[in-house]
């Protein structure tokens, strides 16, 4: 039976490069000359650094237009409140997506299920898989769900026949 499965996963090498950019621009501009501006990725962890709370809004707005020219969808981070380091230093944490939670992919299952095409749908770890007897059918449930569930960036892998 033909099949696919529904994924949330970043691209890390276009991510890793959008960061480097985004750092190499911030150590080159005039407005952060002599600053702590600058940001790390750990494992799916990214942290971002900045003199003052103005400072890391602007780190931030250097990132999100590195992504976007490399093609990266912001919807991957979930920013966390900025934390103190010492003076006014600030840091914040930045969490990368990878999988799809436990809540989204039963929302995608009922989505699926509601939507009353021959498909079928199960979550299988991090990832939804649905099934059916057609092609046809399984492209529509692509189309569904790219126009239904926007929290997050989906990518559909594995279409088998």
């Amino acid at each position: 039976m033909p099949s696919f499965d529904v994924v949330c996963k970043p691209n890390l090498v276009e991510l890793r490069n959008a960061i480097d950019q985004a750092n190499k621009e911030i150590s080159n501009r005039f407005d952060f000359k002599g600053s702590d501006a600058r940001f790390e990725l750990k494992e799916l962890e990214l942290t971002a650094y900045a003199d003052d709370e103005f400072k890391l809004g602007q780190v931030r707005d250097v990132l999100m237009g590195k992504l976007a020219k490399r093609g990266v969808d912001p919807r991957l981070l979930d920013f966390e409140k900025p934390e103190k380091i010492s003076g006014d230093k600030r840091k914040q944490v930045v969490k990368v997506r990878n999988g799809i939670d436990s809540v989204l992919a039963k929302k995608i299952v009922a989505m699926v299920k509601e939507s009353k095409l021959k498909v079928s749908s199960s979550i299988q770890g991090d990832a939804v898989r649905v099934t059916g007897a057609k092609r046809d059918t399984l492209q529509d449930a692509i189309a569904l769900l790219r126009r239904d569930v926007t929290e997050v960036p989906l990518t559909f892998e594995n279409f088998r026949d």
